[in-house]
């Protein structure tokens, strides 16, 4: 089954220096129907005004994750933790007993662009931890590019959750197959473009939950880019 979650659907966040979406429900936004996908908790797309973002704030027992798409986004925290991530680049906070952390956008006149998502983790009280890593483009094309799992495989990063995250970009008229084990299901979230999965259309901004399938393959209609977690 292949539930689609239009990008005009989602929850919006826009005050003077955020534009963000939410595919589930976050902050004031709440949808009873859109409260996550299995340990997949929050897929929020933001954008922060150049010099801008979220002063200290503190987080417990999640794994978090951004993904950058363009621009930079600079992160310090309570344990000694920072540094500045930009297009291609993907962090991993545990926040586990309790961390604070800040995130802005460090340029003076340019918009940046990026996911954040949250991920509960399989144990609570973890000691709170962070690492990053570049992905190049050109790895994720045409293939699944291993970007997050639960050992770190393959040079992805690790996780606290049997969890794995993908990421391709397709060139147009491109096509790649996953496969699902029994018991995993998964959640697309389209980054850029056009992608079809059997008779479904998925554009930028729109999400999918694919559920009690043997897997999916996705064909891109133009240039696009998509994340794909598989969730046990």
């Amino acid at each position: 089954m292949i539930q689609k979650r239009r990008d005009e659907d989602r929850g919006q966040a826009n005050i003077d220096w955020l534009d963000g979406r939410h595919s589930f429900s976050f902050g004031h936004y709440y949808d009873p129907e859109f409260m996550g996908f299995k340990v997949l908790r929050v897929i929020n797309e933001d954008k922060f005004a150049a010099t801008a973002g979220f002063p200290t704030h503190p987080h417990k027992d999640m794994e978090i994750i951004s993904y950058m798409l363009t621009g930079a986004l600079e992160h310090k925290d309570s344990v000694g933790n920072g540094s500045t991530i930009k297009s291609g680049d993907v962090q991993r906070m545990t926040a586990g007993t309790g961390i604070k952390h800040s995130e802005f956008n460090p340029s003076e006149d340019t918009q940046n662009h990026f996911f954040q998502i949250w991920i509960e983790p399989d144990q609570n009280d973890l000691e709170p931890s962070w690492e990053e890593k570049n992905f190049d483009d050109e790895a994720k094309r045409d293939t699944l590019l291993l970007i997050a799992s639960k050992t770190g495989r393959d040079g992805s990063l690790s996780l606290s959750q049997d969890l794995d995250l993908y990421a391709t970009r397709l060139n147009a008229g491109g096509a790649i197959s996953h496969k699902l084990v029994d018991g995993r299901d998964a959640w697309l979230q389209i980054a850029e473009g056009t992608v079809t999965i059997g008779d479904v259309t998925l554009n930028q901004g729109d999400g999918a939950s694919i559920s009690d399938e043997d897997g999916f393959t996705l064909k891109a209609e133009e240039v696009s880019h998509v994340l794909v977690f598989d969730i046990a």
